[in-house]
């Protein structure tokens, strides 16, 4: 669904990704991980047609993302802080997006109802607490039914009911054969989500491994074991 092909970026003399290549195909829900600064948000922005790479190409359903930005219209993303006008309300946002998208899809307002969103309708983005904030992101990602979800760090900032409840929505999206990409570095509340792990550090991808594969080579039942044993045994190389 989504192939990168030798992609690097430089930011001036800054190398931010060097010779990345990965396949993420439907039904799988990956999560990207790495240190602050590895390449996660570029390669995200790369994927989404923010930034333009300085060398290689993304294909999204067996087409170059630089020749059609009809693309983005099937992802939908989830930012790790949300900016919005502070001075709409989320009823207002919501209806711009709507209107902005005219999608004749039917919409997916679940996450809207399990959140009860609709009861704050009339609240103004700049009186939301982080957490609230974080919820109408979510809304937005899955609203439009799309076939590729993109979250930046979702469950940051939500109370614990509320992030059981996204939770339970990313795996049930992931059954439809969704393809979902997730960056978190709460690596413990990936366990029950994701299917394959990139491991990201200096703008590389030191490895793209199943969960399965994880876990049998390293002999962890933990995913954070599983990936500290793999650098360990990296660092002492």
């Amino acid at each position: 669904m989504i192939e990168i092909n030798n992609l690097s970026k430089k930011f001036g003399k800054l190398t931010v990704l060097n010779g990345v290549n990965l396949s993420c195909k439907q039904g799988e829900c990956i999560a990207l991980i790495g240190p602050n600064g590895c390449g996660k948000t570029t390669i995200i922005k790369s994927i989404l047609g923010m930034v333009i790479p300085t060398q290689g190409t993304i294909e999204f359903k067996g087409e170059f993302i630089s020749k059609n930005f009809e693309y983005r219209k099937h992802i939908g993303y989830m930012p790790q802080i949300g900016r919005y006008p502070d001075n709409m309300t989320i009823g207002q946002i919501l209806e711009m997006i709507k209107e902005i998208r005219k999608s004749g899809e039917q919409l997916d307002e679940d996450l809207l109802h399990q959140f009860k969103l609709q009861d704050l309708f009339n609240k103004r983005m700049s009186t939301l607490s982080g957490g609230t904030t974080q919820k109408v992101s979510a809304t937005l990602a899955f609203l439009f039914n799309p076939d590729v979800l993109i979250l930046d760090e979702p469950t940051a900032g939500l109370d614990p009911l509320a992030s059981e409840i996204l939770k339970d929505k990313i795996i049930t999206e992931k059954q439809k054969g969704k393809l979902i990409l997730i960056t978190s570095h709460l690596l413990s509340e990936l366990d029950d989500l994701i299917t394959q792990i990139i491991f990201m550090q200096d703008g590389i991808v030191q490895f793209h491994k199943t969960v399965d594969d994880l876990k049998s080579s390293t002999g962890e039942e933990k995913i954070s074991k599983a990936i500290a044993k793999i650098l360990k045994s990296k660092n002492n190389e």
